[in-house]
């Protein structure tokens, strides 16, 4: 079995939802090496996190932020956690909701996404900064 890890530092995005497959496939070109496995895309964060989803209409991802605003708002008096701004308690919770990380098949070595599938950065904060994200692959 071969297994493979690579950091990847994705550069501040602004807030919503951004397709980064070709980001995390270029980071880890041993992938390539793989005909059977499995890729694991982790975010080191809390305010931010990873989905898989639609990869060729914009909207859907426009689409998701307006959702996830209206479900988590911003300024909620019952917030305790604020320090950083009306955004970050919310960023939390959002990052909670979808998860830090996502699990895809290798196969004949590539993500084995479906048609119209991408991977997601969901960047929750107004400035989230620079993300980084580790992607382990291991497969035969």
């Amino acid at each position: 079995m071969k297994i493979f890890q690579q950091a990847l530092d994705v550069p501040q995005k602004r807030r919503g939802f951004h397709i980064i497959t070709y980001e995390v496939t270029e980071a880890l070109p041993q992938l390539h090496e793989i005909k059977t496995g499995i890729c694991q895309v982790f975010i080191q964060h809390t305010s931010a996190s990873l989905s898989i989803n639609e990869n060729a209409d914009p909207t859907v991802r426009q689409d998701f932020e307006m959702y996830f605003n209206k479900a988590v708002p911003e300024n909620d008096p019952d917030y305790r956690h604020d320090d950083e701004g009306p955004d970050d308690m919310p960023a939390h919770l959002k990052a909670a909701m979808l998860g830090c990380s996502v699990t895809i098949p290798i196969r004949n070595g590539r993500l084995a996404l479906g048609t119209w599938q991408g991977i997601y950065l969901c960047e929750h904060r107004n400035h989230g900064g620079t993300r980084r994200l580790i992607i382990t692959a291991w497969g035969e």
